[in-house]
This record gives structure tokens, sequence and C-alpha cells, in this order.
């Protein structure tokens, strides 16, 4: 595999409140490639979003970026940047999907104002070079009748074509990764697969690299190359697609997986993680899955499981890849889906 052309390396993250100090990031480290997808899922609250953010330094002003963290893009490391660097980063080099596109756009500038702006700013496009370009991306994400709208406002569009004018947006300075969070939660099922078919084409036809953020498992096995599975602050488990959905290790993993919905009859009814994540203000001295893992050894309860290698590309957080733990096989569940998934999603290859 080639050299990755983002690395994140033990990130830490903490926010500051009135009850105290909130560790939401806890030593994540993952790659991307040029042209791949990596799809980071889990629970709310698992730290998805925090890390995506503190990517494009987007926290609150009450988070804390922990010595020791780096985000490595080419020879900068982005963990380290002050306010005043990240517009050189911002837009044209990485550039974000925001889950809500009506917070995203501004109500009191025109579409085609909102789209050109980063040409000019990053591009050094004049403005009718930016009017030009401006109409020929917002065809490429399927706005219809695209001559007709230029001087639209958001509050005009429904929540489906607001979403293609933020891609547009994204998309404009040409950036190299993108970053998607949560994109089509807002819409309706027809409305998500067109936004997903939008992203999915503009990435080939760019060869971006994109960061793909959701906890709906089927739109991970349609979109994404690798996943990376996060709980409490931290990543459990990664793999490529075909790894986390056909050799899952991690029973958090598994627990996800067993509360995918599927049509199919026969696999029976979803199962729910039982429990709570932990409060991290308090952070838990060993596995923090160790109180809702039925397969939880005394180890989980006492210290933090190392990651163990599974193959060249997939590696899961879990005391039972310990030699010396007892065999486990996944739960009935997983197995169950497994039939359904090769002919509904997983990837070939």
């Amino acid at each position: 595999m080639s050299q990755p052309i983002l690395t994140v390396k033990n990130l830490a993250v903490s926010f500051e409140t009135y009850a105290g100090t909130i560790k939401a990031i806890r030593g994540v480290d993952f790659e991307l490639f040029s042209g791949e997808t990596l799809a980071i899922v889990g629970e709310s609250g698992s730290g998805k979003s925090v890390t995506t953010r503190t990517l494009l330094g987007l926290n609150a002003k009450n988070a804390t970026v922990e010595e020791g963290s780096q985000i490595l893009l080419g020879d900068d490391n982005l963990a380290s940047y002050q306010e005043k660097n990240w517009d050189q980063v911002r837009g044209s080099k990485i550039a974000m999907v925001f889950q809500d596109p009506m917070t995203s756009l501004d109500p009191t500038m025109t579409i085609k104002n909102q789209i050109a702006e980063p040409m000019i700013k990053h591009l050094g496009y004049k403005e009718k070079e930016a009017a030009d370009a401006t109409l020929e991306l917002m065809k490429e994400v399927g706005i219809p009748n695209a001559e007709k709208h230029l001087n639209d406002y958001p509050h005009q569009w429904s929540g489906g074509m607001r979403q293609r004018a933020v891609i547009a947006i994204a998309l404009a300075a040409e950036p190299d990764i993108l970053i998607a969070d949560e994109p089509t939660t807002a819409l309706d099922v027809t409305i998500q697969a067109q936004i997903l078919n939008v992203l999915k084409a503009q990435q080939k036809k760019r060869n971006m690299s994109v960061i793909f953020i959701t906890h709906d498992l089927g739109v991970v096995a349609d979109v994404a190359d690798r996943v990376a599975v996060m709980y409490a602050g931290k990543i459990v488990e990664k793999g490529t697609v075909n790894e986390i959905f056909y050799n899952p290790k991690h029973p958090y993993t598994w627990g996800l997986l067993s509360s995918m919905p599927t049509t199919s009859t026969a696999i029976g009814s979803l199962h729910a993680i039982p429990g709570t994540p932990p409060d991290l203000l308090y952070p838990p001295k060993g596995d923090a899955f160790a109180n809702r893992n039925a397969y939880a050894l005394q180890i989980d309860h006492e210290k933090q499981p190392p990651f163990f290698k599974v193959s060249a590309t997939h590696e899961a957080a879990t005391w039972l890849l310990d030699e010396r733990a007892p065999k486990v096989t996944p739960p009935a569940e997983i197995v169950k889906r497994q039939s359904y998934w090769q002919e509904h999603f997983v990837k070939e290859g």
C-alpha cells in the first residue's frame, strides 16, 4: 500500500466543563490513503465527530488538543496549528460536509456566491471565472436547471438540494480530503441514496480521499473501503469493509452488526447493546466496553487492551484475542446476517 496522505497518531482531545474535564478522544490512531473511503462508525457520543472536527480545528473553544497528538498532513502537524494557520488547510486541502445543510449555509448569501467564494479565496479565480465554474459544479452535483437557480437563497431549496449545494461548496477549492459527517441523516431514504451517489461519483472523478462519519452500517457497506469502529473516545477495531462485516473480532462490533436492520424475516429481531457508554469525566481503568460486554474477562475491568493483529489490514483492541484468552465465537446473530450482507451489501475483493 502507498504512503498515507493523512496520519493521525495518539490524538487526544479534552473539554473543560463546569462538571470537570471530559476526555472525549483518548489516543486515536488511523491512516487515510489516496482515493479511499475510510468510514468511522459508532454510537452517538463515541467521538466520531470530535475526531474529524479536530482535523480542521473546528472544535469549541473549551476543547484542548493534548500534547503528543499528531495529525500529519504531508510535513505539517495540524495538531499544533493556531487559528491563523487553518486558512491554509480548510477548504483547499481538507473540506467538510456537515449533517444539517440548513445550518451549514449562510441564509444571507445566494447559493452562487457561497459556492464561488472558496474558488476566489483558494484558487485565485476572478469573478467571471468563478461564476462559470460554479455553474458547472452545480450541474455536476445534480442540481437541475442550475442556470435558473444561481441566485436562489438556501431557504428556497429542499433539504436534498441544500445538501447538494453544501457538497458543491466543499468541492469548490478542489480539496484532497473530504470529510462527510453524517451527510444523509437528515434526509429521506430516496434522497440519501442520491446524495451518496453524488459523493461517490465526485470522489472517483477527483480521486479524493473521503472520511465518512456514520452510525448507519448499511451506508458503510455501500461506500467504505476500510472501517474504524469507535467507542468511548477510542478506536476499538480497524479493517477492510469485508473484514469488519465477515470477521469482526471486538464484542462492540458484534453488537453494532447485530443491531443493523435487514429486510429478511429469517434473521429475526434486532439486538440492542445493553447499558450505556461510560462517563468520560471519569474514564474507566480498563476496557471501556467491559460493563456492557457479555464476554468480558476479569482483565477487561483492570487494564485497557492493546491492539491485536488479525491480518495485515485488520486489528482489534480486545483481550479475547490474547493467546491466553478462552476461545469465543461471534454470536449467532452475526452468523445469520453474513449471507444477507454478501447478497445485499459487501463489496467483492
